[in-house]
C-alpha cells in the first residue's frame, strides 16, 4: 500500500455500548466490569500489543429515552447508562502504554473551554503528546437540561457553538504562549519569559475568556481533532476543523461518494484532502470458518434487547420509536419531518447501502442489521482482511473498529485478525516515533499551517 491504514479502537465506559442486552449472555457478562479501571488498563495494553493507532472513548451526558418512559427502559438495560467520565482515566491509561493514542470525547455543554483546555494540555504533557479530542455537540435533550439549559439547542446552532468553543481552546493552546516562553534560566532568574505569555481576551457570543493559558505548551499544543458529524453542518465542521473524521459509509461504493464530497468541502476551506483522515466503521464477528462466524453473529442478534435498542434510538431521534410499526419501510421514515435531520440522514444512509436487489429495508431490519453497531460483518480473518482491502481501495484512510463487547473482545482481534492484516500490508508492524499527530500524519507535532485555526489571532 502507498499509505498505512489507521486503526481506532472504539470504547465506551458503560455496561452496554451498542450490544443492547448482550450482557445477559455468558459471553457478555464481561461487561459487569465496566467500572473497573484494571479492565481498561488490560484493554489498552491489548490494543497496543495489536499496534492500534488510537483508543477512542465515546461519551454521553444524558439518558436516551428520558422523554419516553421516564428513561426506565434504557436505565434498566444499562444502555449507555451509567456513564463514568472518560477523561478521568486517561492519565492511568497513558501510564500503562507508550505509543497508543488516547482520544477522549468531550462535548461543548459539559465543561467550560478554559477548564477543558487546561485538562487537555495537562494530559498531552503527561502522555508525551498522545491526546486527541472528539469534538461533539450532544443530541440528547436530557443532557442539555442536566447542565441547566431549558432544552436542547437547535442542530446548526450547536455547531456554531462548537466553533466558538474550539476557537477559545485553540487560542489558549496555540496563541497564549509564544515559542521560547519556557526558559528555565537561573542566570536571569526567569523560569518563564513573561513577555511571551499573553492573555487571549476572547469575547464572543457565548464566552468571555481573558487568559493567559495556565499550562505551558504540551508536545502537540492542540490535541488531534476528531469529529463524527454526518449532517451537512457536521460535515462542514469536520471539513473546516477535524484532522480525523468518521464517515457514515457502509459500503466501498458509498465511501467513494462520501470521500469525494468531503474532499471538496476540505478544499473549500483552503486545506488539502490528505489533511483530513477518513475512517469507516469496521464491526466484525470473527470465526475460524465462515460458518462459525455466521453462527456467532446470529447468537449476538438473537440476544439483543429490542426494547432497549428502541429506547436508545428514541433518545437520538427525539421521537417515541416504540409506536412505529416494525414493518414500516425505512424509506418512509427517512421522509418524516418528525425525525431530526440527524436521524433522517442515518435512515437515508441505510437505504442507500447495498442490502440486495429490490429488497425493501424495514424498521425492524434496520434496528437489527443497521442500528445495531457491533457484528455487522461476520467472517474469517482472511474475509475481514478482504473487506479491509475493499474499503482501502475505495480511498478510506482507516477504520473505527467497534467491538461486540467493549471489554474482553479485543484479544480475539489482536490474536487472529492483526497478523493477517499485517501479512497483507494492511496494518503497521511497528509504531512510528513521535506524538500522535506525527504518527498519524508523518509530519510535525503542531497543526499544519493550512489549518483554518492557524488564521486566528489574539484579542
Amino acid at each position: 500500500m502507498s499509505r498505512e491504514l489507521i486503526y481506532n479502537g472504539f470504547l465506551h465506559l458503560t455496561p452496554n455500548h451498542h450490544s443492547h442486552g448482550y450482557w445477559r449472555t455468558p459471553e457478555g457478562q464481561v461487561q459487569y466490569g465496566y467500572n473497573q479501571l484494571d479492565a481498561y488498563v488490560k484493554t489498552v495494553k491489548t490494543l497496543e500489543k495489536g499496534l492500534f493507532d488510537t483508543l477512542f472513548i465515546a461519551d454521553v451526558v444524558g439518558v436516551y429515552d428520558i422523554e419516553y418512559g421516564d428513561g426506565k427502559t434504557t436505565i434498566s438495560a444499562g444502555t449507555q447508562f451509567p456513564e463514568p467520565d472518560p477523561i478521568t482515566i486517561l492519565s492511568a491509561l497513558g501510564l500503562a502504554t507508550e505509543n497508543l493514542g488516547l482520544v477522549v470525547t468531550s462535548n461543548v455543554i459539559q465543561a467550560h473551554p478554559f477548564s477543558f483546555a487546561r485538562q487537555i494540555s495537562s494530559l498531552d504533557e503527561f502522555t508525551r503528546g498522545r491526546i486527541g479530542w472528539n469534538i461533539v455537540t450532544s443530541y440528547l435533550s436530557n443532557g442539555f437540561r442536566n447542565y441547566g439549559y431549558q432544552d436542547i439547542v437547535s442542530h446548526d446552532e450547536r455547531y456554531e457553538w462548537a466553533q466558538e468553543y474550539l476557537d477559545v481552546a485553540y487560542k489558549l493552546w496555540e496563541l497564549s504562549w509564544e515559542e521560547g516562553a519556557v526558559l528555565h534560566d537561573p542566570a536571569t532568574n526567569r523560569f518563564f519569559d513573561a513577555d511571551k505569555i499573553h492573555k487571549i481576551n476572547h469575547v464572543g457570543k457565548r464566552y468571555r475568556v481573558e487568559g493567559p493559558h495556565i499550562v505551558e505548551p504540551s508536545p502537540q499544543r492542540s490535541p488531534v481533532f476528531f469529529q463524527a458529524g454526518n449532517s451537512d453542518a457536521g460535515r462542514r465542521f469536520a471539513a473546516r476543523n477535524a484532522e480525523v473524521t468518521f464517515l457514515p459509509s457502509q459500503t466501498p461504493d458509498t465511501a467513494r461518494k462520501d470521500i469525494a464530497i468531503l474532499n471538496q468541502d476540505v478544499v473549500d476551506y483552503g486545506r488539502q484532502p490528505e489533511d483530513l483522515k477518513k475512517l469507516v466503521m469496521l464491526s466484525t464477528v470473527i470465526g475460524s470458518t465462515e460458518e462459525e462466524a455466521k453462527r456467532k453473529q446470529q447468537y449476538l442478534f438473537d440476544n439483543i434487547d429490542i426494547n432497549a435498542l428502541q429506547g436508545f434510538y428514541s433518545g437520538g431521534s427525539g421521537i417515541d420509536l416504540a409506536n412505529i410499526d416494525p414493518d414500516t419501510p425505512l424509506t418512509e421514515l427517512s421522509r418524516r419531518e418528525a425525525f431530526s435531520q440527524h436521524m433522517r440522514s442515518k435512515f437515508r444512509i441505510a437505504v442507500d447501502a447495498d442490502y440486495g436487489q429490490g429488497r425493501v429495508l424495514t424498521w425492524r431490519e434496520y434496528l437489527i442489521q443497521h442500528a445495531l453497531l457491533p457484528g455487522r460483518f461476520a467472517g474469517t480473518p482472511e474475509q475481514i482482511a478482504d473487506r479491509v482491502q475493499q474499503f482501502a481501495d475505495a480511498g478510506v484512510d482507516g477504520f473505527n473498529v467497534v467491538p461486540v463487547t467493549t471489554l474482553g473482545w479485543w484479544d480475539e482481534w489482536v490474536e487472529h485478525v492483526v497478523p493477517v492484516l499485517q501479512k497483507r500490508g494492511l496494518a503497521q508492524t511497528a509504531y512510528k516515533p513521535g506524538t500522535l499527530r506525527e504518527k498519524i500524519f508523518g509530519k510535525e507535532s503542531r497543526l499544519p499551517a493550512s489549518h483554518p485555526q492557524r488564521k486566528l489571532t489574539l484579542g
